[in-house]
């Protein structure tokens, strides 16, 4: 069964082997996730091998994820591991404090002070814990506590409504883009961005250092701090793509207004042309059981009805006991939403219009075989873009991208709607299309006699050259 929702699934202790990878590509894992905030550079580096191998194995390719820490604001360690904060109680943060106790806990954003005023609450251990800023002093933070509980080492710190100054991008991050780098990652998410600059200074960073691989990775924009959504428009423009974050963006607006701004970020991303992910807590409850729950489900799905391109999987299979079994169930869920959902195709089309010819034939490619009820739109590729705009689009007929370029298809990984294919370079037109036509045949994708719409630029071999669309039926003479 097609599916056009794309999964993407962090890899950790649970899933760093290759047996567990190929099976986690074969149940249905389109892009794989490193997060950088755990592991060091080898481990990395032998995972994304392992990855590469997995997907060759498979037959097919699958994108890899660097995921950048970013500033995460935490407390240090303590003395005995951790303690247990009491409601009414006052705590003390101090930057300069080594080892916390009962009455104190260390910082590792040493600036933290500076950006906290009386009547400010911070939220820690993902709003946990609540304390109230009462004032500060020096290098002190006195608080008291609004909402206790256990505070254990390196746990995190939001303030509620943001405004938090720390830099999107820290020395760790930096070398951590250099080690992707050399990994060959395809996509590049950046923790905590405020703003387009933030994205700007990521893409130059990466680009620098893809630059002796020839790799200039895109570049996706984890939406988690208050200041960002005021921001997103800009920060699209400046990204190729958004993740909908909604942990540390929940902790600082509130979990109630998550829903809402996950459905506009969606809807901003694709008028935007940009892809989105959908991430956090989407199958928690599989760390430890084989079934999801049933919101669980509710909430896969309605990413999928929102639009999303991909939903993302963090613990679940990083560290859970069925990262395969998650998957498996995450592609079943996105299928039978996918079969609900509703083409709004003529009414996105009034009042567009089209300045290039490649987005012209892209939508003209996607009107026809909707109307003419094609059995697939298969696109020749360089870049992408082609099957990037029609997937902003949502209809039934699926969409088949074939390239020569391996950084192109591993790209369109993340695509919704869109199957991404190797096809051997050749200049012959006529040629090319015959093997696209033959490649997807021979995939079971279409058969005789089925209406397939192909769109190619002449001359080949040119990103955003494609300027033809061509309506044919598998088996007839061309």
């Amino acid at each position: 069964m097609h599916r056009a929702t794309k999964i993407v699934a962090t890899i950790g202790p649970a899933s760093s082997t290759p047996e567990i990878l190929l099976q986690m590509i074969q149940a249905g894992a389109d892009v794989v996730r490193l997060n950088f905030s755990h592991g060091t550079a080898d481990d990395h580096r032998q995972r994304a091998e392992f990855v590469r191998e997995a997907a060759r194995q498979a037959g097919r390719e699958v994108a890899i994820m660097a995921d950048l820490q970013g500033p995460k604001i935490r407390v240090g360690k303590f003395e005995n591991g951790k303690v247990t904060l009491v409601s009414g109680e006052p705590f003390i943060l101090d930057a300069d404090c080594e080892l916390g106790n009962e009455e104190r806990a260390g910082l590792d954003y040493k600036d933290l002070p500076r950006d906290l005023k009386p009547g400010d609450v911070l939220l820690l251990n993902d709003g946990l814990i609540v304390l109230n800023v009462q004032r500060v002093i020096g290098n002190e933070i006195h608080t008291v506590v609004k909402i206790g509980g256990d505070l254990s080492n390196n746990k995190g710190i939001n303030r509620q409504g943001g405004g938090l100054s720390a830099p999107a991008l820290t020395a760790k991050d930096m070398e951590d883009i250099r080690t992707a780098m050399s990994l060959g990652v395809d996509f590049v998410a950046v923790s905590f961005p405020k703003n387009a600059t933030d994205m700007e200074m990521a893409r130059q960073l990466a680009n620098i250092a893809g630059a002796p691989y020839g790799i200039k990775p895109k570049m996706i924009a984890k939406i988690e701090r208050a200041e960002a959504i005021p921001a997103l428009q800009g920060i699209l423009d400046a990204s190729d793509g958004i993740m909908v974050a909604r942990g540390d963006l929940a902790v600082e607006v509130g979990n109630a207004a998550v829903p809402a701004l996950q459905k506009r970020m969606i809807r901003m991303a694709r008028e935007s042309n940009k892809f989105v992910i959908t991430a956090t807590q989407m199958m928690e409850s599989m760390i430890y059981a084989p079934v999801p729950t049933r919101a669980e489900v509710s909430d896969v799905a309605n990413a999928v009805l929102d639009g999303t391109d991909a939903v993302m999987l963090s613990a679940e299979s990083a560290a859970g006991k069925y990262p395969v079994q998650t998957i498996e169930t995450m592609a079943a869920i996105c299928v039978e939403a996918e079969k609900s959902e509703q083409s709004e195709l003529d009414r996105d089309f009034l009042d567009r219009t089209f300045t290039r010819i490649d987005q012209s034939i892209a939508m003209g490619a996607l009107f026809t075989a909707y109307h003419l009820g094609a059995k697939a739109i298969v696109a020749l590729t360089e870049s992408g873009s082609t099957a990037l705009w029609m997937s902003r689009h949502w209809t039934h007929v699926p969409i088949f991208a074939l390239t020569p370029r391996v950084g192109s298809e591993r790209a369109m990984a993340l695509y919704r709607n869109v199957t991404s294919l190797h096809l051997d370079t050749n200049t012959d037109r006529d040629t090319a299309l015959q093997q696209a036509l033959e490649t997807v045949v021979g995939k079971g994708y279409a058969s005789r006699g089925d209406m397939v719409v192909l769109t190619v630029g002449e001359p080949m071999g040119q990103a955003g050259g494609t300027n033809t669309l061509k309506i044919v039926r598998v088996g007839e003479p061309y």
